[in-house]
């Protein structure tokens, strides 16, 4: 099992022992502002540097991976990256269509932040704001970075 897959796991095993009645863990109630990212390119940077993985450069890849069941993050203001963990109303799944439509927004949200071996959990309750896509990297990066076009 690679390293991604066991954090995955991991992330997930928490999410359900957070939300199991026998063991509510408590939190702390946060309003946090920052960009909903892609958690897998923006950790392996596989799609390049942090200019091209944040934005409306990184807008369709951020769809399909949450599609995909990579969690989404929120990347604060203050650097850190919180994984959702539920989203408003829907304790399913966080690539639900209200999620996907804001990939890449960047928004202020209400919730609770659970915090363990340093990793940042969040509960989003509501979304407080949507600013819509702030950083327009297209008109920078094109629409396909140049690195990422074979050669």
């Amino acid at each position: 099992m690679g390293k991604f897959t066991a954090n995955l796991t991991w992330a997930l095993a928490l999410a359900f022992s957070l939300s199991s009645p026998g063991q509510a863990a408590s939190g702390k109630r946060v309003t946090i502002t920052g960009e909903l990212i892609d958690t897998w390119c923006y950790v392996s940077q596989i799609m390049g540097g942090s200019d091209f993985i944040v934005g409306s450069a990184h807008r369709t890849c951020a769809l399909w991976c949450s599609a995909g069941g990579i969690p989404v993050g929120l990347l604060g203001q203050d650097g850190k990256i919180y994984m959702v963990l539920k989203f408003e109303d829907d304790e399913a799944s966080v690539a639900n269509p209200r999620m996907m439509a804001i990939a890449d927004h960047t928004v202020t949200v209400d919730g609770t932040l659970h915090e363990r071996d340093g990793i940042h959990y969040l509960m989003i309750d509501k979304v407080r704001n949507d600013q819509g896509i702030v950083d327009r990297t297209h008109e920078s990066a094109g629409v396909i970075p140049p690195f990422a076009v074979p050669k």
